[in-house]
């Protein structure tokens, strides 16, 4: 029985699990994934994961091969539904991979998390409208065109605005202020950075926890577009 309860972000699928689980497959066709990656990178529970992918595949929606005792799973691109369905699930839930593969070629990047609407609705509170930008909040000691450069890719890819905030590594841990505490008391989603050789090659991506933020403020900047 699923416990997972249907997602706030679209309440159209049957759980968050579910979402996240065909995001993340659907997401990049070229990749292959274990049932072990994908619930290391859900937090998905092993035996959904192993559900879910059995429904998926009854479905059309994905394919399988063994290498040894390993299964890896991917998208069924030859599916009818895959093109529709993948666009609307990457858009969806699909939002922190997307900016971390962006924002892989941007060096100094200690820490980078989706606030806001997004990430109330991803972690299960409701709301009364649809969400509509995305608020991206990056921490480090970075060259700040790189990290816009890096969202208008992610714009492209998710069809909405992501509306950027730099701050320096240590701003949540020593940082003050209304939005600060705004922030810092709402969910925050942490976006998985992608390696470089991931994002140039997504068939062999891995992803890397945040680092925790660690040197001195170095003064902030907001830049609200849209």
């Amino acid at each position: 029985m699923d416990k997972s309860p249907t997602p706030s972000l679209l309440p159209i699928f049957r759980s968050q699990q579910q979402a996240e689980l065909l995001a993340l497959i659907l997401g990049d066709p070229t990749a292959e994934h274990s049932m072990t990656e994908l619930a290391e990178r859900t937090g998905v529970p092993y035996a959904s994961v192993h559900r879910e992918v059995e429904r998926a595949d009854a479905a059309g929606l994905v394919s399988s091969r063994l290498i040894g005792r390993t299964r890896l799973i991917r998208a069924d691109v030859s599916s009818p539904y895959f093109a529709g369905l993948s666009d609307v699930l990457v858009k969806a839930f699909g939002v922190p991979w997307v900016i971390g593969q962006e924002l892989a070629r941007v060096k100094g990047i200690d820490a980078a998390y989706v606030y806001g609407s997004w990430a109330a609705r991803f972690s299960g509170e409701d709301g009364d409208r649809p969400v509509g930008d995305i608020d991206l909040l990056v921490l480090g000691e970075l060259d700040r065109d790189e990290v816009y450069a890096a969202a208008s890719a992610a714009e492209h890819r998710l069809g909405r605005a992501v509306q950027v905030t730099i701050r320096s590594p240590d701003w949540l841990t020593d940082g003050s202020g209304t939005f600060h505490d705004t922030v810092a008391g709402r969910p925050m989603v942490p976006v998985p950075m992608a390696t470089r050789t991931a994002r140039e090659d997504p068939s062999s991506a891995t992803a890397r926890p945040p680092r925790r933020p660690s040197a001195k403020f170095s003064g902030p900047k907001q830049r609200r577009r849209g």
